[in-house]
């Protein structure tokens, strides 16, 4: 494999576009549908063509062994539902070195802008691709603009998510997780305002159907994949529905194609 920075991007990545499936849910709050058996809901990603798989670094290490898959990213950033006021604020759990020796090809950190413990995790993100760096590892920025200090200007159609894109490039991430803005017109704001791929979350949507119309209108925008789990690993064929998925980032099918994997 090539251990390169641009090499890793590539194989995580290929021709800048990505079907990524995190799974890292399970440490936030658990049991979570689809992630009481593991093994499965991997397996299922892996053989439907996901590009790669977001676990926590336990997992990435069981997986990574058991699978003989390069294509797991390690997530970093941990808090749980059991928090409180503090059930919001992601603390850094595992280091870029640790990380690449647990089998990782990438990294990935969250940030939650807008609430009280927002610059520590800022903080948490810069350590985490300074310390990548080091490692020529790929790193994820998960921003979500979502907190009750949000202070956002009213010219801005995007909801604070172009400015949560621009941290995550300016603190040195390769690629960017953040939530759809609701149109082509302000989620090309997004896109243009940052020069590395730009991933969606799923998002609360009524069917599968509806996320793959945002999907499509999303790489109409300029986006360059999903990042996309509960709507994935909690469905009754996983496989199909990254095959679909597949279908709109890296083959450009409309939704109607795309919509016959799910059979």
């Amino acid at each position: 494999m090539d251990e390169t920075l641009a090499g890793r991007l590539e194989s995580i990545l290929p021709g800048g576009r990505g079907v990524w499936i995190p799974m890292d849910h399970g440490v936030s709050s658990f049991p979570e549908l689809g992630l009481e058996k593991t093994e499965a809901a991997v397996d299922a990603a892996i053989k439907g063509g996901a590009d790669a798989i977001v676990l926590h670094k336990g997992a990435v290490s069981y997986h990574s062994e058991r699978t003989g898959w390069g294509r797991f990213v390690c997530h970093v950033s941990a808090s749980t539902v059991h928090g409180g006021k503090n059930s919001q604020n992601k603390v850094i759990v595992a280091n870029a070195l640790e990380c690449l020796g647990r089998g990782a090809i990438g990294i990935s950190a969250q940030v939650n802008l807008g609430i009280e413990s927002e610059k520590e995790m800022i903080h948490g993100l810069g350590t985490v691709t300074s310390q990548a760096h080091e490692c020529n590892l790929p790193v994820l920025g998960m921003l979500y603009p979502r907190g009750p200090n949000l202070a956002l200007d009213p010219s801005d159609l995007t909801g604070g998510v172009a400015h949560a894109a621009r941290i995550a490039w300016e603190l040195g991430c390769h690629v960017v997780k953040v939530p759809w803005t609701g149109s082509i017109e302000s989620f090309r704001i997004v896109t243009s305002s940052v020069p590395i791929p730009v991933l969606i979350s799923g998002g609360q949507t009524t069917s599968f159907l509806d996320l793959l119309d945002i999907v499509e209108k999303s790489i109409k925008a300029g986006g360059a994949g999903v990042c996309i789990g509960r709507n994935v690993f909690s469905a009754n064929n996983p496989t199909t529905h990254v095959r679909a998925l597949r279908a709109i980032v890296h083959d450009e099918s409309t939704l109607d194609e795309a919509a016959r994997h799910l059979g």
